[in-house]
């Protein structure tokens, strides 16, 4: 019998917990403004008190269309205090889906900054008449016919702890998938989740309750929710900057003593070329994570040499399977992506749903506790993403391609989407990728399927040269003459950039349409 056993805490009771333990500590700052943790779990209650009494019941949905800053932070995490689902929007998406995500997850609650707010009264008229008069607009100007003053709303909030029990499999919050066209997928996370999450990743990543990290992604970001997660659950502080500048961002390193941050390899690339760089104190990183789009080498061997071992390469999914590389194995296997967390299992599985034997690619399926509850109101996707096993043991199937050696770790050998089918042949884009970084005069580089009479389709690549780059023809006879036959480009077209999402993934899609097009 467990005689002394006590109901696990969720995540917005372990932050109320801060604020009575470590309520003179710093919790949040974003530029001027500074929420020490008794401020901040004061701030969350009567967030989640002014939304309850906007007439919302737990388990209603709450969207959030905001830039970065501390109302942005209440609104999310005081939606989920109050046992709201706290439902964050990427600020880039085109009208016609930031409407589909609105509609798709029934949202009864809106909270904006002043700039987006033209874009909700823009909306369909249902989808205004569902939010009815619980629209709520941070900012000094008054918000206008329907909407609420976030600081007056506030201020009249009631400030006790939210009357409200909190289930461990209730949704806490919604993330749709990243992507600035076409419907995204809600992926559907719920409280125990979330917080085993925080865990597994918390142990991995190193973070403790001294832990000082930066965001300089957007808030709505799950890169964004990893670092906030992480450093909340251990009593941290985050510091959130309104959005990323590399020279910016070094200042705010060294003026803040940083120990932990989580960016993805654009945003590193620019940091690294910042003049800043170098003359930055960077001794206060503990640990620092890449994530979010494939990490060229030799980028790598540079963060490795010059962050002092605090390097960590973490490869997953908001869905929630997840790897992560240590720095003390990166120099034995440079090219590798890590391994499993703990609580979470990796497979690799052939055409045929078979398992692979190590070494040999396939697509990675994954279980494990911090896994998504599932698609939001797609069984179809969710039907699509499942693969089963002998055991009829149910696994997430990823989409990605990778291989995986006698102890677990893994590479990451391409998307499955990206694969190009040619003359009968698997052609994985990376490769080809990785070969043309390392030419001097190559800055960016994607590779895609472009149609084939001949082949049924051929690599293209479209790179953004350097000033010193040699002229298209001449790069592709010196990529050719690096790679197998069957891999050989058709081609080089010059690009000024690459289409990317928020998160710097290169949207491959979008090349394919444009290319597809002009072959036609």
């Amino acid at each position: 019998m467990a005689w002394f056993a006590a109901p696990a805490p969720l995540l917005p009771e372990i932050l109320a917990r801060h604020g009575r333990q470590r309520p003179r500590r710093r919790a949040l700052v974003c530029g001027s403004q500074t929420l020490d943790w008794g401020t901040f779990s004061a701030a969350l209650d009567r967030t989640a008190n002014g939304l309850l009494g906007l007439g919302l019941s737990p388990g209603d949905r709450v969207g959030i269309l905001m830039d970065n800053g501390v109302e942005m932070a209440l609104a999310m995490f005081g939606a989920m205090r109050a046992g709201l689902v706290a439902v964050p929007l990427n600020t880039s998406v085109a009208d016609a889906a930031l409407a589909g995500m609105l509609r798709d997850c029934a949202a009864r609650a809106i909270v904006v900054t002043p700039a987006h707010r033209a874009r909700i009264e823009g909306l369909p008229a249902d989808l205004r008449s569902a939010l009815g008069g619980r629209r709520l607009c941070t900012g000094a100007t008054p918000p206008g016919e329907d909407w609420l003053a976030w600081d007056t709303w506030f201020e009249r909030a009631a400030t006790h702890p939210p009357d409200v029990t909190l289930d461990d499999e209730a949704p806490c919050n919604i993330i749709y998938s990243s992507g600035t066209t076409g419907l995204p997928k809600g992926i559907v996370h719920t409280h125990r989740r979330r917080l085993d999450w925080a865990y597994d990743l918390g142990f991995a990543l190193r973070y403790h309750g001294g832990a000082v990290t930066l965001c300089s992604l957007g808030l709505y970001s799950n890169i964004s929710w990893v670092a906030m997660l992480c450093t909340w659950v251990a009593g941290g502080t985050v510091v959130v900057m309104p959005s990323f500048e590399a020279t910016a961002a070094l200042e705010t390193l060294e003026r803040e003593r940083i120990t932990h941050f989580a960016m993805v390899p654009v945003q590193f690339q620019r940091m690294v070329a910042s003049e800043a760089y170098e003359r930055c104190d960077r001794s206060s990183l503990q640990a620092v994570m890449c994530c979010g789009s494939p990490l060229p080498l030799e980028l790598k061997r540079e963060l490795l040499a010059g962050l002092g071992g605090a390097f960590i390469e973490l490869y997953g999914l908001t869905e929630g399977l997840i790897t992560t590389q240590d720095p003390e194995t990166a120099d034995t296997r440079p090219g590798a992506v890590g391994q499993a967390l703990v609580g979470t299992e990796i497979r690799i599985i052939d055409e045929q749903g078979r398992e692979c034997p190590p070494g040999e690619p396939g697509e990675i399926v994954g279980r494990g506790r911090i896994l998504m509850a599932g698609y939001l109101n797609r069984d179809d996707a969710n039907a699509e993403s499942t693969w089963t096993d002998t055991a009829g043991e149910r696994w997430l199937r990823t989409g990605d391609i990778g291989r995986m050696d006698e102890e677990g770790h893994l590479w990451i050998v391409d998307r499955k989407k990206d694969m190009i089918l040619s003359g009968g042949q698997n052609i994985f884009p990376a490769d080809i990728e990785a070969v043309m970084l390392e030419h001097p005069g190559v800055a960016e580089v994607a590779v895609i399927g472009v149609p084939s009479e001949q082949w049924g389709e051929t690599p293209l690549a479209l790179v953004v040269p350097r000033r010193d780059a040699p002229d298209a023809d001449t790069l592709c006879t010196w990529t050719n003459a690096r790679l197998g036959r069957q891999q050989r480009i058709s081609g080089v077209r010059f690009r000024e950039s690459l289409p990317r999402n928020p998160n710097g993934k290169v949207l491959k899609r979008e090349l394919r349409d444009e290319y597809a097009a002009r072959a036609n």
